[in-house]
């Protein structure tokens, strides 16, 4: 019988540190890993899922985690999402958000005909395809568990909840795996390089760049806090109003809404302040949140929940990667452009299409640290999988629940 023990928050934080500096130590003693920019957060974090499914098998131990502080971990990365977003870039980013949230729905609808057909010709209800596809993969852990009732009362599925969270769980894995080989590929066949190679990181430092370089005091990490908490308050706020007219959104995204709304009221009004946007102090902070967010996630997966239930998700889970691969090389690259931000974008929606928006965040920040910046990247991306994706993909599950 398996026992499970509970993991107080605290301890799962401070694990989740520990995991984020082992996957850096490793990645700075293990050459391919920096080459193929799989994040240091992945790294530590599928290690620890490793050995969490090693006790679990070998001593029938089994840990629940609570994870307050990985929440907040979240929003406080999103909030520094929008603290660095500069209205001229989200005019400028408005044709590739358009581009974006277009590819993003075919690749719904793709994804759930591959579920479809693999879930038919392994004698499941072709309903129940959608978590093999966009319920599971673009939707994530959340909205796989919101759905899978609904399958269930439709096709009289049982297990949808543990099929789903399975396909939710190694779609997190591959998400984290495949962007950072892919846009290494592009970027060097392609001999692309950033349009704006001296503009500030979004996310984290360059690699290599020097400790004295970085223009990092308390001061400005105390600045940046001030802000973020404001604009967190203010989310907080907003997302009770969101809440109050009916809609359902997460936390996070009301929270990017309001940081974004003040760093372009704050520069408009304050134009020679002390600057938070596009600073080493905000860019350290973001990585630190993110990194810490994915560190703790990762090392939690129930990795054996995906063994349980053997060849059906390895089969379909494969022709979903060999799918999204092709589609970001061959498809949405060519269409957003064939340069760098194309690239950037293609680590990042390969994180998206499979897993989540921090995996693909986290792809394209190991992509920027190695290759230089792309700050509309960073912007659009996030836009569309925090605003318009839940919304895409309700309409077609649904639409397949009820056919």
């Amino acid at each position: 019988m398996v026992e499970a023990y509970v993991i107080p928050d605290f301890v799962t934080a401070t694990l989740g540190f520990a995991v984020y500096l082992l996957g850096a130590e490793i990645n700075g003693r293990v050459a391919v890993l920096r080459q193929f920019n799989i994040p240091e957060p992945v790294t530590g974090g599928l290690l620890a899922s490793l050995v969490v499914l090693g006790l679990y098998l070998g001593f029938d131990l089994e840990f629940a985690f609570e994870m307050a502080t990985r929440d907040f971990l979240l929003v406080l990365f999103f909030a520094g999402i929008g603290l660095n977003a500069r209205l001229s870039d989200l005019i400028a980013g408005g044709k590739p958000l358009l581009l974006l949230l277009v590819l993003t729905v075919a690749t719904i609808l793709i994804q759930n005909v591959i579920g479809a057909v693999g879930a038919s010709f392994f004698g499941y209800p072709w309903q129940s395809g959608v978590l093999f596809g966009s319920a599971s993969l673009i939707g994530g852990h959340g909205t796989a568990i919101a759905w899978a009732p609904e399958v269930s009362n439709a096709t009289g599925l049982i297990g949808a909840t543990e099929l789903g969270v399975a396909v939710a769980t190694l779609g997190l894995v591959l998400a984290a795996l495949v962007g950072g080989p892919v846009a290494k590929y592009l970027i060097e066949t392609h001999n692309l390089t950033p349009s704006r190679p001296d503009e500030g990181h979004t996310i984290g430092v360059p690699d290599g760049e020097a400790q004295d370089k970085r223009a990092i005091d308390h001061v400005s990490v105390m600045r940046v806090l001030l802000f973020l908490n404001i604009a967190i308050i203010l989310g907080y706020a907003l997302s009770e109003v969101i809440e109050a007219a009916g809609l359902k959104l997460p936390l996070f995204v009301p929270c990017l809404i309001m940081a974004i709304v003040i760093a372009n009221v704050r520069s408009a009004f304050r134009p020679n302040a002390k600057p938070i946007s596009r600073t080493p102090a905000l860019a350290m902070i973001s990585e630190f949140a993110l990194g810490a967010f994915l560190a703790i996630s990762l090392m939690t997966l129930q990795l054996w929940t995906i063994a349980e239930l053997g060849a059906v998700i390895a089969v379909v889970m494969l022709a979903q990667t060999t799918f999204t691969v092709a589609f970001v090389i061959f498809v949405l690259f060519p269409i957003m452009g064939r340069g760098y931000r194309a690239a950037v974008l293609a680590a990042g929606f390969g994180g998206f299409a499979l897993g989540a928006t921090p995996t693909a965040i986290a792809n394209m920040t190991a992509v920027t640290k190695r290759y230089g910046p792309s700050p509309i990247a960073f912007i659009v991306l996030p836009l569309v999988s925090a605003f318009f994706v839940d919304i895409a993909n309700a309409i077609v599950i649904q639409t397949i629940v009820n056919f």
